[in-house]
């Protein structure tokens, strides 16, 4: 299971150790990556984070600020190969990105300035595992008009593990039989897709990959 535990303990990291090791990024390049990013950062006031996948129903770092969130310029997109957590490199499946375009609905979460040091930590050892994304600092729109800057991960289209196709019809037959430690690559959009219900949100796109994927293991849409 992913928690702060998992992750402080090292054991997040060991359960990558199935990957070619020239993939996995050691703790020391984790590191010099969030650097990197809080050198990037626009000012010194508070530090949002912005959730449009698991981060929406399992965010792990705490935070004392979760608010509906609009994200504009980029849309989400199962773009990234997938071969461990939820999919081994037997059977891949694909993980869930932001590529340019288009706009995104989501939650902005502002982490504890306290613990942000910590925070902070964890969320970089959970996402950037192998440098398939690219944290960057985006003008998130939050419920009530106010414009916050948040980290969002977006897809690096660099990174060995980018896919350029990420439709529905082109990725649903290996994400409907993608498995591993954390569960199947289909859950993962099912949760997506209730976590967006529960806000009172949809994109359509999670709509058509969750149907294909219903369809497919044969589960009710």
């Amino acid at each position: 299971m992913l928690n702060r535990n998992t992750i402080s303990s090292g054991a997040y990291l060991e359960s990558f150790d199935s990957l070619p090791k020239e993939m996995l990024w050691t703790q020391e390049r984790i590191d010099a990556s969030l650097a990197q990013t809080l050198r990037q950062r626009p000012d010194d006031g508070e530090v949002w984070v912005f959730a449009y996948g698991s981060l929406m129903w399992n965010p792990i770092s705490d935070f004392d600020c979760r608010r509906i969130a609009t994200l504009h310029g980029w849309h989400r997109s199962f773009c990234i190969r997938l071969i461990a957590g939820r999919a081994t490199p037997e059977q891949p499946g694909r993980m869930l990105a932001l590529e340019p375009g288009g706009s995104t609905q989501g939650v902005a979460l502002r982490l504890c300035g306290a613990t942000l040091a910590e925070e902070l930590r964890i969320l970089w050892i959970r996402e950037m595992v192998t440098g398939a994304y690219r944290p960057t600092w985006a003008p998130v729109t939050l419920e009530d008009g106010t414009q916050v800057q948040a980290i969002a991960f977006v897809a690096e289209p660099q990174d060995r593990q980018y896919e350029g196709d990420a439709r529905a019809s082109s990725i649903g037959a290996s994400m409907a039989v993608a498995t591993g430690l954390f569960g199947t690559n289909a859950e993962y959009v099912f949760k997506l897709q209730t976590a967006l219900d529960d806000c009172g949100l949809n994109d359509p796109y999670i709509d058509e990959l969750a149907a294909e994927l219903a369809r497919l293991t044969k589960l009710p849409a």
